[in-house]
């Protein structure tokens, strides 16, 4: 237990004396550094999970935990597929969809896009479509009539507004004596989206699925299903009973198999920045340790003077340990609060550095996502709070020891 005579010494070495100011700065910047490292990576490894999460959410949002997808992308008997898939255990739903790349114009400019065909009632139950509607409305969109919804930066670079045409080319045309003549047909824009990953919003166009089949003559067919399952991280456990009943009809691909190589860099990146800016906490911890060597040097009179009038070496290390904890929890905490309110202004920041030099640090077309999204753990918070505290203690136990073994025989002989 620390007493409270330690405590009032701990606290009065806190304060510079007139010789010790040096001390008293390298103190300070310790705990400015520990600060700024506790912020930088609370911050940044709260983006990365938010980007993570972000980036998985829109994905999923839009193509499933798996996919169903017919050999030659076409699925024909997929009534009967929709059922023995929803069927499965863990299955929460199956979509019928037919995706197809094809070419969008609209006032003379032409763009590549990707068709999605779905049934009406599951265009305005998928939440990125109607949950981020830009203009129109997606009650527009009917079976029977030829009017579509544009993602906004295929909108933007067609200059299409709701209510215009746009005409999509199939390559899937007549054959005439000239050969393939492709099929051009125009649509009426009904709603523009935007779901926030750049990919996505400069090519989807998406139209009821009778109108998809009309327009790629695949009478009652579909390409795929999409399929919702109860938990994203056990898709593979729950697929699996389905692929020997559907191998002779289709192939199944989970999420994991469609974006491998995207979430696996995204967790060595977020590996590797983690102990990146764990070096800055270490580093301050040193700043720390030296700071308190210096004390423990400058103060050799007045610790030989407490040992003599009766306090423990056990004392002394408290003195010091409580010293130096103290800098490096206010550093702690400090830098909490500072990584919060770095991350509630994200945004303004991000804007006010691009106002400054002049240049997009964050580009839609690098970083896939439109806006910096940020998650918060609070398990990790608590993590990286505590592995900050404990490098702070860490660094006390070389200078206290020292304090403690001073003899005071030694010092005060000659005074």
């Amino acid at each position: 237990m620390i007493t409270a005579y330690e405590r009032f010494i701990a606290r009065r070495y806190m304060l510079p004396g007139k010789s010790e100011r040096f001390i008293f700065l390298v103190a300070t910047i310790s705990l400015i550094a520990v600060a700024l490292g506790v912020a930088a990576l609370i911050a940044v490894m709260s983006v990365m999970n938010g980007f993570r999460a972000e980036l998985f959410d829109r994905i999923q949002g839009l193509n499933g935990h798996a996919v169903v997808q017919g050999y030659g992308g076409r699925l024909s008997d997929w009534q009967a597929v929709v059922a023995e898939v929803e069927g499965a255990p863990g299955v929460v739903r199956a979509t019928p969809i037919i995706e197809q790349p094809l070419m969008a114009s609209a006032h003379s400019r032409v763009e590549a896009a990707l068709v999605r065909g779905m049934r009406l009632a599951d265009i305005r139950t998928t939440p990125v479509i109607a949950g981020n509607l830009l203009a129109g409305s997606l009650d527009n969109l009917a079976d029977e009539a030829p009017v579509v919804a544009v993602a906004a930066r295929l909108a933007e670079n067609l200059g299409l507004r709701v209510g215009d045409s746009i005409a999509l080319v199939a390559p899937q045309g007549e054959v005439t004596p000239f050969g393939t003549v492709p099929r051009i047909v125009s649509y009426t824009v009904g709603a523009i989206f935007e779901i926030g990953i750049f990919d996505y919003d400069r090519a989807f166009v998406v139209m009821p699925l009778a109108q998809a089949q009309l327009l790629l003559g695949m009478e009652d067919e579909v390409g795929m299903l999409e399929v919702k399952t109860v938990d994203a991280d056990r898709v593979g456990q729950i697929m699996a009973p389905l692929v020997v009943p559907l191998e002779n009809r289709a192939v199944i691909l989970d999420w994991r198999q469609m974006n491998a190589a995207l979430f696996e860099a995204l967790v060595v990146d977020r590996l590797v920045t983690f102990w990146v800016l764990s070096i800055i906490i270490v580093v301050a911890t040193f700043n720390i340790l030296s700071s308190l060597i210096m004390l423990v040097r400058s103060k050799t009179r007045d610790i030989a003077i407490l040992r003599t009038m009766g306090a423990s070496r056990a004392s002394m290390m408290r003195v010091f340990m409580v010293l130096g904890t103290t800098i490096g929890a206010i550093g702690v905490f400090a830098g909490a609060a500072l990584g919060f309110l770095i991350l509630h202004y994200r945004q303004g920041i991000i804007a006010g550095i691009s106002r400054l030099t002049g240049a997009d640090i964050w580009d839609p077309s690098i970083r896939y996502l439109t806006g910096l999204p940020a998650r918060t753990d609070p398990a990790e918070v608590a993590g990286i709070v505590l592995l900050a505290l404990v490098l702070s203690f860490l660094a006390t136990l070389y200078p206290a020891w020292k304090a403690a073994s001073t003899d005071p025989v030694e010092v005060l002989r000659y005074e």
